[in-house]
């Protein structure tokens, strides 16, 4: 059976294009709340679960150690916009833990943030790794090197102690034994492990269970723009709606927990397109009944995306599929 349409695109009163999904939504136990289409197959989660890539930094005592403040640990868990802030304490992280932007193997792009972006290459003749939209993370995990006691060198690498202990706990999170999986190449370097969506959503049931888990989310609730910034879906949501936990993946991937209703959900826009699976995100929150009725009218004005066109004209919009 394909996969069922979870957004569609309108134009002129009719619809114009339409992207197809799969998504579970799952309590602590497995129990499948709400699904549709294939949650079996395996799939890339990207940087959907850069929490549990976290997991680790606190478990093993880096965080502790070095002093990490929620607003750092927040950055640890993010994909975000490269604005001054980020960068501010993306480096803070690494001075507290004896790095350098030297030792990040992440790779450099520009800011993501336009206004960033504008300001970095007037400031630069290339862009650096710190503005990397996952410079937050590798400094977590070079962290986590010190405290193992690991060379900082190819800590990207499957075989690194960073990264063994990384698919440990995440595996152990979402009952999936990573060592049978696929595993590719993240766009930051580090490896990515395929995981089926029923199971990515089981791991962001049990987020909270785990005292580290509770203190990430507590975090990224105290610091939201962290996790992304200026304009951007994780970030908005989380600030207007914090009992929700979000966070994109590349590829149309996204995931999220409720952790006062136990739940977690995980879905995948076939084609990647990670518009779709920002108002699909929005739609499935919206449809729990686990919410105030402030809460859930906020996260329907999320479940709707308006398309204007390059004169500001409202074109058509990005929608849950009409009944």
């Amino acid at each position: 059976m394909p996969n069922p349409v979870i957004a569609e695109v309108t134009r002129g009163g009719i619809v114009e294009s339409r992207h197809t999904g799969a998504f579970a939504v799952v309590n602590a136990d497995g129990q499948i709340v709400s699904a549709a289409g294939d949650i079996g197959s395996a799939v890339f989660p990207r940087s959907a679960v850069k929490a549990f890539q976290c997991l680790p930094v606190i478990e093993s005592g880096a965080a502790d150690h070095f002093g990490l403040t929620d607003e750092e640990i927040a950055l640890a868990c993010s994909s975000h916009n490269g604005e001054p802030e980020h960068v501010r304490v993306a480096r803070a992280m690494l001075a507290k833990c004896g790095n350098s932007e030297e030792d990040y193997e992440c790779g450099a792009h520009w800011p993501i943030d336009s206004v960033a972006e504008h300001a970095a290459v007037r400031a630069s003749d290339a862009p650096l790794q710190v503005h990397n939209n996952c410079s937050g993370k590798h400094a977590g995990m070079l962290a986590l090197a010190r405290q193992l006691g690991a060379e900082r060198h190819d800590y990207v690498k499957p075989g690194h102690p960073v990264q063994q202990a990384i698919a440990e706990t995440m595996g152990a999170l979402c009952g999936c034994d990573l060592a049978q999986q696929p595993v590719g190449i993240d766009g930051c370097s580090v490896p990515t492990w395929a995981i089926p969506l029923r199971n990515l959503a089981l791991g962001f049931a049990r987020l909270p269970s785990r005292p580290a888990g509770q203190r990430i989310i507590a975090a990224v609730r105290a610091h939201p723009f962290m996790v992304a910034g200026t304009k951007r879906f994780d970030t908005d949501l989380m600030e207007t709606v914090p009992r929700a936990f979000v966070k994109t993946g590349a590829e149309g991937v996204y995931c999220g927990a409720i952790p006062h209703a136990g739940l977690g959900i995980a879905l995948k826009c076939d084609d990647g397109a990670g518009r779709a699976a920002e108002v699909a995100m929005a739609h499935l929150l919206a449809s729990l009944d686990v919410w105030t009725p402030d809460e859930r009218e906020a996260l329907e004005a999320f479940s709707r995306k308006h398309l204007r066109n390059w004169r500001k004209l409202d074109v058509g919009e990005v929608r849950w599929p009409a009944p």
